[in-house]
């Protein structure tokens, strides 16, 4: 067929050159409906991608009693003061405010904030995780072994 097309010098003669024209131009319709497709669900996940990042995960102070651990062992106790990497004061985060409280714990998980303890403990979080802490903390959880009033 495609010798058919062809004249004795072997260029394509004007069917051959129509059928090439009409193959590249139904070509560019596929790929310019496949790119309006494309474009269109994009355009679509936008607003659900927006809306997830604006609705906070709801903390639950119940779910968080199961993951304290990590925290009670310095944030429990009155007066305790951590030696790594320096000598210094631990806060006792029990009735501290919840946003600030996840606010801490995703600076500490993306590296914003330099403790190395607290990074890896935060890096091992979910973001329920962190929003289950900050609600049990927030609500006066875990209060201080050894504290006198």
């Amino acid at each position: 067929m495609i010798e058919a097309n062809k004249n004795e010098t072997g260029s394509k003669t004007g069917r051959g050159r129509q059928a090439g024209a009409r193959a590249g131009a139904i070509g560019m319709r596929v790929s310019f409906v496949l790119s309006a497709v494309a474009l269109v669900a994009v355009a679509l996940a936008a607003p659900l991608s927006a809306r997830a990042q604006a609705e906070p995960i709801k903390g639950d102070p119940v779910r968080a009693k199961n993951k304290t651990a990590m925290c009670a062992g310095c944030h429990g106790i009155a007066m305790y003061r951590a030696s790594y990497p320096e000598v210094f004061s631990v806060p006792l985060i029990g009735g501290q405010n919840e946003r600030y409280l996840v606010a801490a714990l995703e600076a500490y998980r993306k590296g914003d904030r330099a403790h190395p303890t607290m990074r890896a403990i935060a890096g091992s979080l979910t973001d329920e995780d962190i929003a289950d802490l900050a609600a049990y903390y927030a609500q006066g959880g875990n209060t201080a072994v050894g504290r006198s009033n």
